[in-house]
Order: structure tokens, then C-alpha cells, then sequence
């Protein structure tokens, strides 16, 4: 078989679910290497340098959220979270330790893909400078240098606080950002709590970008967790 892609560490003690994963990933010519526990997981991602982890935070030896926070003390390696779906408040934790994107149980293998996709050509546009300067997606179109945001042909006028808010999204275009990340970046860390700000300063945005603010088109609602910026790739 062919396995010339990029290395993917996966992390799922599952005995079904990590065969048929590894099958998946290795029919789309990613290399893989597949590990059931945590602590067998970071030392693969230190002695091997994978591209991209896969990581099931509900593993057998050490909590899933603790293999994210010990890795990032050391490793910026791109990391996509698995988690059953009425686990919320534990998606917001690993993305909120340092998780770029998740999953939740169960998923399609053509929805995996496609974040692999995502993922690995966002870490592959940093090190030429970072995030793009001009984001556009249909009718949106933002200018972070220049500061100018356009729905079609017409400009929006949006406040220093309003403008803030959009670019992070943008930064992160594709990806959910939790709550607390915004208000941290926006507002600071002694807003974390301050939640109302931000549903506020959201809808303000929709209702100066969206066609219609109670179907958001562009800013996207991830329940419980945070906001995303549709790419119109999803």
C-alpha cells in the first residue's frame, strides 16, 4: 500500500475503531502510526515527529486532556480531538488546552479527511508569516491590514471591538474558537467570565454581515463551545 504522506500519530484504544481508522487514513496515503494509550502516544510524538495527531481523549492509562497539556509544553504538533457527542464540556477543555480542531463520536471518514485537509494546509501557511491578509468567502471579504471589511461591493463599518472580534476568526478560519479564547484575545483574561460580551458583540457582527442574522451564514454557532468561520469548504 502506499503511505507517502505526511505521518499521523493516532491515539484510540478502541480495538474497532483504530483498525478501521488506520485503514481509512492509509487509503488516502497517509503514513500511520496507531498507539492505544497516552503515555505510549508521547513518547511516539517525541521520537517520531508525526505531522498531525489523532487523539481519543478517552484512553485507558491517562486522560486525553492531559496528553494535550503535556504535549504543549513542548510541541506545537496539530492536534484534532475525538470525543463521544455529549461530551461538550470536554471538547471546550482540549480545544481550550490546546487542541486545534475535534470530532465528535460517531463521524463520517470523509468528514476526518476533510480536517485533516484543513488542518494540515493551515500549519503549512505559517511559517511564510502566518495567517492570511485578505480573507474571502462568497460575498465576505475582510482586509485584516487594512482594517476594511465588504459584503459584496458594499463596506462595513465596523468598531475597533467589532473588527478585533472578526479577525481572530479569521486568524483561525475553518476552526472553532471557544469561548474563552475570544474573550481572552479580545477583551483579556480578566473578561473570561464575562460571557455576555461576547454574545453581545456577535450578534452586532451578524447583523452587520449576515443576509439573514438568525440563519448565520458566515458566523457559525458551535453549541456550547465557541464560534467558527465558515470557509465555505465544510
Amino acid at each position: 500500500m502506499k503511505t507517502t504522506g505526511p505521518l499521523l500519530l493516532l491515539i484510540e484504544d478502541d480495538p474497532q475503531l483504530r483498525p478501521l481508522l488506520t485503514t481509512a487514513l492509509e487509503s488516502q496515503d497517509y503514513t500511520v502510526l496507531a498507539v492505544t494509550g497516552g503515555r505510549e502516544g508521547l513518547t511516539a510524538a517525541r521520537n517520531r515527529q508525526p505531522g498531525l495527531l489523532i487523539l481519543d481523549l478517552g484512553l485507558p492509562d491517562i486522560d486525553g486532556q492531559e496528553v494535550i497539556r503535556r504535549l504543549r509544553t513542548w510541541s506545537e504538533l496539530p492536534i484534532i480531538v475525538l470525543s463521544a457527542r455529549d461530551q461538550e464540556n470536554d471538547i471546550t477543555q482540549a480545544l481550550d488546552n490546546g487542541a486545534d480542531d475535534y470530532l465528535t463520536k460517531p463521524f463520517s471518514t470523509a468528514e476526518l479527511m476533510s480536517r485533516i485537509k484543513a488542518l494540515l494546509r493551515r500549519v503549512a501557511k505559517l511559517p511564510g508569516g502566518g495567517a492570511q491578509e485578505c480573507f474571502q468567502v462568497d460575498e465576505l471579504k475582510i482586509e485584516l491590514t487594512r482594517r476594511r471589511v465588504f459584503v459584496g461591493e458594499q463596506e462595513v463599518h465596523l468598531t475597533p471591538t467589532e473588527f478585533r472580534l472578526l479577525s481572530v476568526l479569521v486568524r483561525n478560519a475553518g476552526f472553532v474558537v471557544t469561548h474563552r479564547q475570544l474573550l481572552e484575545k479580545v477583551w483579556g483574561a480578566s473578561y473570561i467570565e464575562h460571557s455576555h460580551y461576547l454574545r453581545i458583540y456577535m450578534g452586532q457582527l451578524r447583523h452587520k454581515i449576515e443576509s439573514d442574522p438568525a440563519r448565520p451564514h458566515y458566523l457559525l454557532t458551535e453549541a456550547g463551545v465557541g464560534y467558527r468561520l465558515n470557509t465555505g469548504e465544510n
